[in-house]
């Protein structure tokens, strides 16, 4: 008997499934608003040097406020006034327009800077001063929230293969609370930085292990809607966070806000099952039985406990002889295995690069950012509306590459669309972001369905470590506008492409039982 057939006999899709999918509906609605929160809290807004130190006396007192900025603060190239300049004294002279005479040299700001709070009323970048040389410190947090998750990634991946998927989730419950909430009282840009790695850390494991625990307890035939479902959690988090922000402006307050729902996380965690195809996999068949049990009940299949006794369970997941503890070595040791993990690996790290590319971008198409995250949220739903169909009817692989292929196009016709075309750009853009977020939507439920129960969450750990490396880069590329304004697009559109092209070489797994053992993965069962 496989272990499909044991849990048609409770039911694979009914009252038990509903309730679980249901609270990692509520528990991962929270990720988005975290890995995305940056776009808000992190944000430069237009500033000038506080000029107040050099009203001396009646100076100014006649003066409008854009003329005492023209006789204070020194003007770029293209006409604006210098976000880091000023004059050490007055300069009344550049009132008559343009002068012959060779001004005083501009010097740093000295007094701090003045701020437009019209956008937000405070972000990091007001609260520590991280402009100039120091505006790279800004996006910096990006990457090291990221990093944080990168690592989180390995951690929990591994610990779920070996101490349970249901005890890491509630870690990772505690964690995302406690970090999230103490770095919104940061008193300094380190403490800060360090408490937003911290939270990445505790909260990813709720990405990798909540999406596992789904689909093993969901038969074959509603595995695609575990996918759907877990993507559209994203979706409706990326849609609040851009209502939220748009009500809260104040970073500190933002992130109180986005934390809280892991409050309800924690209470609910009492209902949450533990895996069983992980508890018979580790020989723990009496616990297996309790939690089927459970299911049959819940689902209204009180024949179960009569047909199915826990000394039946043994042999249904039949462990490689030897081997107990399983480790990421184990995703390397075998042909078929490290093919997987090697073809997954790039995978992830292209669809993360992309899709994270595309959403940190929310500037420079005529929109003002929350209108952006939003258009950016919607176009999510009508994207995985189409993964759900296509999952069932082309199967996972060819939905994946296509997914993964149309993105890389529209970031490559955006190359060629002028700046002040924003409408065209912004649509191109839109388009883009909808075959990013299809190919992240199918890749969770992929990825689980191609490792074996063994070292599943080792799996998803490995190649979310993968995608973090390239959500880590996503920053860093689009800085890369200062070489040339083209380059972080040109690079974006060559990975989602080279990522779409090495989907075509897995396996396809629409319609096939889970493996539960790597020597199911070898044999091809």
């Amino acid at each position: 008997m496989k272990f499909e057939n044991l849990l048609a006999e409770t039911d694979g899709f009914s009252r038990f499934q509903i309730t679980l999918m249901s609270i990692a509906f509520i528990t991962r609605f929270t990720l988005p608003c975290h890995f995305l929160v940056h776009n808000f809290i992190s944000d430069v807004p237009s500033h000038h040097c506080n000029i107040t130190a050099l009203d001396d006396g009646d100076i100014f007192e006649n003066l409008t406020q854009e003329q005492r900025l023209t006789v204070s603060i020194p003007a770029q190239e293209d006409g604006a006034l210098s976000s880091c300049e000023m004059f050490p004294q007055p300069q009344l002279h550049l009132l008559y327009g343009p002068s012959n005479t060779t001004d005083t040299p501009a010097i740093e700001c000295q007094n701090g800077w003045v701020y437009d709070t019209s956008t937000f009323t405070s972000t990091i970048a007001t609260e520590w001063d991280l402009l100039c040389d120091k505006k790279s410190m800004s996006k910096a947090t990006t990457t090291i929230f990221f990093v944080g998750v990168m690592i989180g990634a390995m951690v929990f991946g591994s610990l779920s293969d070996r101490f349970g998927r249901r005890n890491m989730l509630m870690l990772s419950y505690i964690l995302g609370m406690i970090f999230g909430m103490a770095s919104a009282f940061s008193k300094s840009y380190v403490m800060f930085a360090i408490l937003r790695f911290l939270t990445g850390f505790g909260i990813t494991g709720i990405s990798i292990v909540s999406t596992v625990l789904c689909v093993e307890w969901v038969d074959v035939e509603h595995r695609r809607i575990v996918g759907v479902v877990d993507s559209l959690a994203w979706t409706f988090g990326s849609i609040v966070l851009s209502g939220i922000a748009y009500l809260v402006r104040d970073w500190r307050s933002l992130i109180i806000t986005i934390t809280s729902p892991l409050a309800v996380a924690i209470l609910c965690w009492r209902w949450v099952p533990e895996s069983a195809r992980w508890l018979i996999a580790t020989g723990k068949t009496e616990k297996a039985h309790y939690y089927l049990r459970k299911c049959a009940k819940m689902n209204k299949r009180d024949g179960f406990a009569s047909l199915i006794k826990p000394e039946d369970l043994s042999g249904i997941v039949v462990s490689e002889k030897g081997q107990k503890m399983y480790t990421y070595l184990d995703l390397v040791r075998t042909p078929k295995m490290r093919r997987i993990a090697i073809l997954t690996g790039i995978i992830w790290y292209g669809i993360a690069s992309t899709f994270y590319g595309i959403s940190f971008n929310l500037t420079g198409f005529g929109l003002n950012i929350y209108l952006t995250q939003l258009i950016y949220a919607l176009i999510e739903l009508p994207a995985k509306a189409a993964v759900y169909y296509c999952l069932e009817k082309i199967g996972r692989r060819s939905t994946e590459s296509g997914a993964l292929l149309l993105a890389g196009l529209c970031l490559g016709i955006n190359i060629f669309v002028p700046k002040d075309k924003w409408l065209y750009r912004t649509i191109i853009a839109v388009l883009g972001k909808a075959g990013s977020a299809a190919s992240f939507s199918t890749i969770f439920l992929y990825t689980s369905e191609l490792y074996p129960t063994v070292v599943r969450q080792n799996g998803l750990g490995y190649t979310s470590f993968m995608a973090r490396i390239g959500v880590s880069m996503a920053p860093l590329i689009l800085m890369l506008d200062d070489v040339w304004y083209l380059l972080p697009q040109v690079i974006m559109c060559i990975v989602a492409i080279t990522a779409g092209l090495v989907t075509t070489r897995l396996p396809e797994t629409r319609n096939r039982r889970l493996p539960e053992t790597i020597q199911d993965v070898e044999q091809g069962n």
